[in-house]
């Protein structure tokens, strides 16, 4: 299977470093047919966490944190890539982008453990369309 790259919409909002609130927004994303294609969580600091959301359809993220008053950041832009496992394949992208000069100040990567592996990078907006040019999207 040939690798699929991609450009998705991101959505983000912060909330208290405390147990329970990614399951509680995770929930409430769930209970409204929200289908995540991606979902990162990290420190912010200050007691916050922030909550990334790749929403498979970015309408259905929208009316379910209007429905529950939740304000989220975004759309923003990211570059989701999506294959067969392989030794190298991450590797392989961060490659063409840093010879492409592009700097990828995020990213997060997983094997699906069942042959096939995602990868979703975070490249500055006004990087993003060296970075479209460098991997042919």
């Amino acid at each position: 299977m040939e690798d699929t790259i991609r450009v998705v919409d991101y959505f983000y909002v912060q909330v208290e470093d405390k147990p329970g609130e990614g399951r509680r927004m995770l929930e409430h994303l769930s209970e409204r047919g929200v289908n995540l294609i991606s979902f990162t969580a990290f420190p912010v600091g200050g007691g916050k966490t922030q909550l990334d959301f790749v929403p498979e359809s970015a309408d259905s993220l929208r009316a379910a944190a209007e429905d529950a008053n939740i304000s989220v950041v975004g759309p923003k832009k990211a570059i989701f890539i999506q294959g067969d496992d392989r030794v190298g394949a991450l590797h392989q992208y961060l490659l063409i982008l840093a010879n492409a000069g592009v700097n990828v100040h995020a990213a997060n990567g997983a094997s699906s453990g069942m042959g096939g592996f995602s990868f979703i990078l975070w490249v500055a907006p006004d990087e993003l369309e060296d970075a479209k040019k460098a991997l042919n999207i």
